[in-house]
């Protein structure tokens, strides 16, 4: 039995989990927020659903390093840190440079800092972390786990935009969607349930959260996926619009006085989706909450359900066909209500679902009427998992 660490680092957060593998035995969850402010919030979870709190100033990331490197030795998850042998980063874009994970070397890291310009916001930090990484811990095999690897099988007549072909080839305009280790994950899994091997079965994954994807798999493989160049394009979401007609991006510059783009790019991610329509929330339990007596909020609820209903129609159309509809994500998983309303619109295809099977929250379920012809399931997305699946991959080759 060895341990692998299983990272997930932002601007201003480093979450991670604590893998025993080969066995996949989850030892602790942790998450450090708030770097940089006066009070830094550190939770973790571990042993028999015990908890440890912090609140002390952590201001840099190579002192959320130091500290974690910490609490694994105090809080008995390690004796000696050299038990753990391999650390699995997420790194948001690979690009067409990377179709799978990597063991990272200098070069490596030098191409994940390459990718900047596909995610400005994260491939600089997932790369300074890896640095630190590799410092601090220089035994550890590091592996580069990438969300857009899983959709470099799309074939070229769907990750193309119709632009001018040279712009694919020499700036690389061109779909590479996002959520690609969680739909990697729960379509093995689904797969696993369903008693049948992947490679012979038509999916289609909806991944939704605040951010929220739909992905047509078939064969094992992404065929199709709605996040675009990134993942502001698709569905309608939290805080992002989903698909625009970049005329109307214009448009509504010039009628907002907006002269740098980054702005309107900015309100696109950041005011839109569901709390832009709803003018309320992007939680979807707050416009439950009211959307009986509030018109927007039922509004929003019903054009994120009419997104997803149609994304999943093309896909049919796509695969011809469909053999599972599969919900993920805090959504996916919890969100009861929302499952219902798109499930509604999808009776045609024989995806009939159980409303009382429906009545849960996070737990792999069939969802499927015993009358069905395409089943339905929800299953739970583990990334992390799939990240330390991944290292111990590539450490025994």
């Amino acid at each position: 039995m060895v341990k692998v660490l299983a990272v997930n680092a932002g601007s201003s957060t480093l979450k991670w989990k604590l893998f025993d593998m080969p066995a996949e035995v989850e030892l602790a969850d942790g998450l450090i927020d708030r770097l940089g402010q006066p009070k830094s919030k550190v939770k973790i979870t571990y042993g028999d659903g015990q908890q440890f709190v912090d609140d002390h100033p952590i201001d840099s990331h190579s002192e959320a390093v130091t500290a974690l490197m910490t609490y694994l030795k105090d809080l008995g998850l390690v004796e000696h840190l050299h038990e753990i042998v391999g650390i699995g980063h997420r790194v948001v874009a690979g690009g067409e440079t990377f179709k799978e994970s990597v063991v990272v070397d200098d070069h490596v890291l030098l191409e994940i800092n390459n990718l900047r310009d596909y995610a400005p916001l994260h491939n600089p930090i997932e790369a300074r972390y890896i640095g630190i990484f590799r410092q601090a811990m220089p035994w550890a095999l590091e592996v580069a786990v990438f969300d857009t690897a899983f959709h470099q099988s799309m074939p070229a007549v769907n990750y193309l935009y119709s632009l001018p072909y040279h712009y694919y080839e020499k700036y690389g305009a061109r779909k590479y969607g996002a959520h690609g280790t969680s739909v990697r994950f729960v379509s093995q899994r689904t797969a696993d349930l369903m008693g049948k091997p992947v490679e012979d079965l038509r999916m289609i994954v909806m991944h939704l959260g605040s951010g929220s994807s739909v992905t047509a798999v078939q064969g094992g493989k992404s065929l199709d996926t709605s996040m675009g160049f990134t993942p502001l394009a698709g569905v309608t979401m939290g805080t992002r619009t989903g698909d625009v007609d970049a005329s109307l991006v214009a448009y509504l510059m010039d009628k907002l006085g907006i002269t740098d783009v980054h702005e309107m790019i900015h309100i696109l991610n950041n005011q839109s989706g569901l709390l832009g329509i709803s003018e309320l929330s992007a939680d979807q339990r707050d416009l439950e909450d009211v959307e009986a007596t509030d018109p927007k909020a039922a509004l929003a609820l019903d054009i994120y359900a009419n997104r997803v209903v149609k994304y999943v129609g093309s896909y049919v159309a796509l695969m011809n066909g469909v053999d599972a509809l599969v919900f993920a994500g805090g959504v996916g998983e919890n969100g009861i209500d929302m499952r219902a309303r798109i499930m509604d619109q999808l009776t045609y295809l024989g995806a009939t679902i159980d409303l009382e099977k429906n009545q849960v929250r996070g737990k792999e379920t069939d969802l499927s009427r015993a009358d069905a012809t395409v089943q339905t399931w929800l299953v739970p997305t583990n990334e992390e998992l799939m990240i330390a699946r991944d290292v111990m991959d590539l450490a025994n080759n």
